[in-house]
């Protein structure tokens, strides 16, 4: 059998003759060490049960620190011991469960009214060229216009009732409701849109297998927002021309000094807060426990 030769061609492979070595392979450049077994962790780690409370349970065991040893003067900030006595004098004479529940009622009302009409103008905006043009230019106005510097306009309007409460509530929480279901509605790849186009889906099958499923996360966060919304413009309509509410009293303990009174309002208004966006979070991971993301 005769020898093969090597073809020379530039850039070609090298072809061995007969019984010649292979070429020794190119040196690799030297890089970081890499421990077997081992895998950088990049993540936030895992959670824990209940982990959200430590937060406010170290600032509690600093108020109370900080109470107990004398750098806080009473007469500006009341102690815990002073505040939870404060609030069991309150739940006797029934007058915080009653502020509560009107709070309670105002707080519900806004935000459900919220909810809705920020959904349907949220879905009217991005399903149609038109909506779009007639419902996003005045909501972005809105978004700009503090919900407190229109309240002398729906005093005026509306009067000093409930109605201008729940009102002042509703248009902070459907701002927020629309803005996120908003973006996330129109940020659904078109790809899904051509593939309902040429499955022949109608509308409604077309909002119930598209749009519900591509915007649900920007609903969840506008909601979360919204009942943030929903506790700050209660705060806000409860110390302005109000005679029942959590606010109301704590600006009549304002008039007499009584910090322990409205440190009690506080913490009931963070309370609320707190529990009402852990429901949320809760609904939400229920509702999208298909997705994989870093809050686990």
């Amino acid at each position: 059998m005769t020898d093969l030769l090597p073809t020379a061609r530039t850039g070609g492979p090298a072809v061995l003759t007969k019984g010649a070595a292979p070429p020794a392979a190119p040196p690799r450049e030297p890089g970081p060490p890499v421990a077997r077994g081992t895998r950088r962790r990049l993540g936030p780690g895992r959670s824990l049960p209940f982990g959200r409370l430590i937060g406010p349970v170290l600032l509690i065991a600093a108020w109370w620190a900080a109470s107990a040893s004398g750098y806080l003067d009473p007469r500006i900030l009341s102690g815990p011991g002073s505040v939870i006595s404060t609030a069991s004098d309150l739940v006797a004479t029934g007058r915080l469960q009653d502020n509560v529940l009107i709070s309670l009622q105002r707080a519900g009302l806004g935000l459900f009214f919220g909810v809705v009409s920020g959904v349907v103008l949220a879905v009217a905006a991005g399903l149609s060229r038109s909506g779009e043009y007639l419902i996003d230019g005045p909501l972005q106005i809105k978004r700009a216009i503090p919900s407190l510097a229109m309240l002398p306009l729906l005093i005026l309007w509306l009067g000093i009732g409930e109605e201008m409460k729940v009102t002042v509530i509703a248009l902070g929480v459907a701002v927020s409701m629309y803005i996120n279901t908003f973006a996330f509605l129109t940020s659904i790849d078109s790809r899904y849109v051509e593939l309902a186009e040429g499955l022949d889906l109608s509308r409604a099958q077309f909002i119930r297998k598209v749009v519900v499923p591509g915007s649900l996360p920007g609903f969840f966060v506008g909601l979360r927002l919204g009942v943030t919304s929903s506790w700050v413009g209660l705060i806000v309509v409860e110390q302005i021309n109000a005679t029942s509410g959590i606010g109301y009293m704590m600006f009549q303990a304002q008039q007499y000094a009584q910090s322990d009174v409205i440190i009690v309002g506080l913490v009931a208004y963070g309370i609320f807060g707190f529990a009402s966006d852990a429901a949320v979070r809760a609904i939400e991971r229920r509702a999208l426990s298909w997705r994989r993301t870093l809050a686990g």
